[in-house]
């Protein structure tokens, strides 16, 4: 049990250190509700989670006090293990020494509060305290699941990704202009080849002389924190080698059932539905996105098999993947992700990387391709895009290219070329 004193000291800490300087996102969550609502914030780990709820603290800082946010990190050493009993006597202590905040709107922000036993009872007391209730997790499954069951579904939930290359770019400190010199159009392309290696990891970009230690170190964490110690795994072999067959297979279809033969092949026993579990485990901590086969049958498309893309570039870099069309078509998918968008892939003799819908209607389809300059290419990347449009009745035809910028009205139908950094910061 935490002792009244030692929560006192990390309370007054945090209000003497106040919020730390940050890079701003671009994020559209609330602070202030007029229902009684937890706000979760989900994502993978290391994406910026902390970070977001220190930018909506700064935010709240232009009408109120410091002192009515708290911010508690439940990774720390000091927290973990913790009690209700114990979530109950920070609510108490914060209160003890403000007790002038009881008729003033609070913040509560609990980062990574899933680890705690029985936080789903203490966030509804809060709410029930009128206290603002916001949570963190790099679990979507975990933080839902008790969200539906102990706060009946009092929750609005906002997903947070690594930068986009708006944000990439504003760590930087660059700003782009509606219209760009020539030298700031190289400045720009210089960043976009950076992005689209090392990705968007906040600490990666921060840091670019420690970028490999940082993702190695993200991975792993991924690995025993979030996979193995959560879902407790026994089989860190067979996880560690799934994982690895997943990066190697970044915008390719990945079948679990080759990969089970695969290990049976090396006298690695694991059950297949071991392997299904270890992939859902990998999706719910955000590692990796599965996209199936568009059908307006929803049941027959997840019985599709997906094409596996990876949450940020930066862990390519460890791959087998070098193309730049495929490292380009790993970044569009997480940028419609960032998006909320439904994404799927289509395929009926010619491909289309990305069908986007909305329920059964169909949005846009999306090209990926590098080098549009060769014939054969361009031939084959509009060959499937007119093919799926006539199919799925959709006139919303995209290419997205490396620096080719343009439109062009083939067998009467309007397609639409943009480079990827254009693409990135307009659309």
């Amino acid at each position: 049990m935490i002792s009244k004193e030692r929560i006192a000291t990390i309370i007054k800490d945090f209000h003497e250190k106040g919020v730390p300087w940050l890079v701003e996102r671009d994020l559209e969550i609330p602070i202030e509700i007029p229902i009684k609502r937890a706000i979760s914030i989900i994502g993978p780990r290391r994406a910026g989670k902390t970070y977001s709820m220190f930018q909506l603290m700064k935010k709240l800082l232009k009408k109120y006090e410091i002192t009515q946010s708290l911010h508690l990190n439940f990774e720390l050493t000091i927290l973990k293990n913790l009690s209700l009993e114990d979530l109950n006597l920070i609510k108490e202590t914060y209160f003890e020494i403000y007790p002038e905040n009881k008729n003033k709107k609070v913040w509560f922000f609990l980062d990574e509060i899933q680890n705690i036993e029985n936080w789903e009872t203490f966030v509804r007391t809060l709410l029930e305290e009128n206290i603002n209730v916001f949570i963190s997790g790099s679990s979507s499954k975990l933080l839902s699941r008790e969200i539906a069951s102990q706060l009946r579904g009092r929750s609005l939930t906002y997903t947070v990704l690594p930068f986009s290359f708006a944000e990439f770019l504003r760590a930087k400190k660059i700003e782009p202009k509606k219209y760009l010199s020539s030298k700031e159009k190289a400045r720009i392309m210089k960043e976009m080849r950076e992005y689209l290696n090392f990705g968007g990891y906040p600490e990666a970009i921060l840091y670019p002389e420690e970028r490999e230690k940082i993702i190695t170190e993200i991975l792993e964490t991924t690995i025993y924190r979030d996979v193995v110690e959560r879902y407790k795994v026994k089989n860190i072999k067979a996880l560690r080698l799934l994982m690895t067959s997943l990066i190697n297979s970044a915008t390719k279809n990945f079948s679990v059932h080759k990969f089970y033969n695969f290990l049976k092949s090396q006298g690695i026993k694991v059950s297949k539905t071991t392997l299904y579990e270890y992939l859902e485990a990998l999706k719910d901590v955000f590692f990796v996105f599965p996209v199936h086969k568009f059908s307006y049958s929803s049941r027959k498309s997840e019985q599709t098999l997906p094409k596996v893309y990876l949450v940020d570039n930066g862990i390519l870099y460890f791959s087998e993947v070098k193309d730049k069309g495929k490292l380009m078509e790993n970044l569009v998918l997480i940028e419609l992700k960032r998006r909320g968008k439904n994404v799927y892939y289509y395929s009926n003799n010619h491909e289309v990387d990305f069908v986007v819908a909305k329920g059964k209607r169909i949005e846009q389809l999306i090209q990926v391709c590098y080098d549009i300059s060769d014939y054969e290419t361009k031939e084959r990347e509009i060959k499937g895009l007119l093919k799926a449009s006539k199919e799925l009745k959709c006139k919303n035809l995209l290419c997205i290219t490396w620096d080719y910028e343009g439109e062009e009205k083939i067998k009467g139908k309007k397609i639409k070329f943009i480079p990827l950094w254009k693409w990135l910061l307009n659309e």
